[in-house]
């Protein structure tokens, strides 16, 4: 496979933009160094290592190098006050750990870059097979785009602006949410919403519905809930079907003779049905807490002490809705190239094309 390495770059690009992101954008600026796997542009078979480096780590050296010693121990005074939404406390009872310096770090939402620029790579993949996947926002705070239909190419299409406002593909709705985000900084808050990621040109039968684990919603499921402050996830008209009857929920099918396909009046499944892709486009949705770090904290307790005290306060964002969507597209990517070669195999893109190509005339002969 030929390796795209400005499209990587630009990947990680992307989930470093957006309104409402915080100080620490101002210090990285990420990009892929390929360290294996890789020779003359194309992939060789063998594991893909990358390097992604974190330019935050020269800020870091000195706290380090100091954290023993009594005298200078104050001036990089051990995180004690827990946050309440993050990691802090629970991987501190989880560890033993007497400060939670040691979970933010490894809790922290910074491991993504490597999600992103490991998501480009099965993007890339995905595109010689006609699959595209990309992302846009729906919701920031109490402002939502109007569930109407949406079409793959405007959503596509934001991923070619250079200067990512809040990836909404309606101007006059992202002027709001722009406005939603503008309030919470103001009050020293931070606001959550939800991100929509598209999979197009998905032929069906990925996934299985023979076994629990093998099913295709519930990898999907599990690859957005493990992006940080992803507290629920839809796939298809999920939340608005659980209250609705059969009636208004299921998509009728339908046959085009000349395209020899089977056709589906809407899409509420959100191209997923038993577990299997259907052949239409997978839909999922990540539901964004608010960030967990507040400008004005709420109320904790000292590990030290047991007495009541604020939140630490570290360095963070306001609203990180396009990079959570960015970070969407990687897993769904990842997860769905997976899914992928299981069913295609093959040890080269030839073979996989081979397998690919025939099964989808056999699909087409059904």
């Amino acid at each position: 496979m030929c390796v795209d390495f400005d499209y990587i770059n630009r990947e990680l690009k992307r989930r470093q933009g957006g309104y409402g992101r915080g100080g620490r954008m101002k210090i990285e600026s990420d990009t892929a160094q390929f360290l294996s796997g890789v020779r003359h542009g194309r992939t060789i078979g063998s594991p893909i290592t990358l390097l992604i480096s974190n330019h935050d780590w020269e800020n870091w050296k000195e706290a380090l190098a100091v954290e023993d010693n009594p005298e200078t121990r104050a001036k990089h005074k051990s995180l004690t006050r827990p946050r309440p939404g993050h990691a802090d406390l629970a991987g501190c009872l989880k560890y033993n750990f007497p400060e939670a310096r040691y979970v933010l770090e490894r809790a922290s939402a910074r491991e993504t870059a490597a999600r992103v620029a490991a998501g480009a790579l099965a993007k890339l993949f995905l595109k010689e097979f006609g699959l595209e996947v990309a992302s846009h926002v729906i919701a920031v705070g109490s402002v939502v785009l109007e569930p109407e239909l949406v079409s793959f190419q405007k959503v596509l299409a934001l991923r070619t602006v250079e200067d990512i406002m809040l990836g909404c593909v309606d101007p006059a709705v992202e002027a709001r949410m722009k406005e939603e985000v503008d309030k919470a900084l103001e009050a020293r808050d931070t606001v959550g919403g939800t991100f929509e990621v598209i999979a197009h040109g998905v032929p069906p039968g990925l996934g299985s519905s023979a076994q629990w684990d093998e099913r295709l919603d519930g990898q999907l499921g599990q690859a957005l809930m493990s992006i940080q402050a992803v507290k629920a996830v839809e796939i298809g008209g999920g939340i608005e079907g659980a209250a609705s009857p059969g009636s208004q929920v299921h998509d009728e099918i339908g046959y085009d003779r000349e395209k020899s396909r089977f056709t589906r009046k809407s899409n509420r499944a959100g191209g997923l049905e038993g577990g299997i892709s259907n052949g239409e486009d997978i839909v999922v949705r990540g539901y964004l807490k608010p960030i967990s770090t507040l400008r004005r904290p709420l109320e904790s307790v000292d590990f030290e002490t047991k007495e009541t005290v604020k939140a630490a306060y570290e360095r963070s964002d306001v609203c990180v809705l396009p990079a959570a969507g960015v970070v969407g597209e990687a897993m769904v990517a990842l997860t769905i190239s997976r899914s992928f070669l299981e069913k295609f195999g093959g040890d080269s893109m030839g073979e996989t094309k081979r397998n690919f190509l025939a099964y989808m005339e056999q699909v087409r002969q059904f």
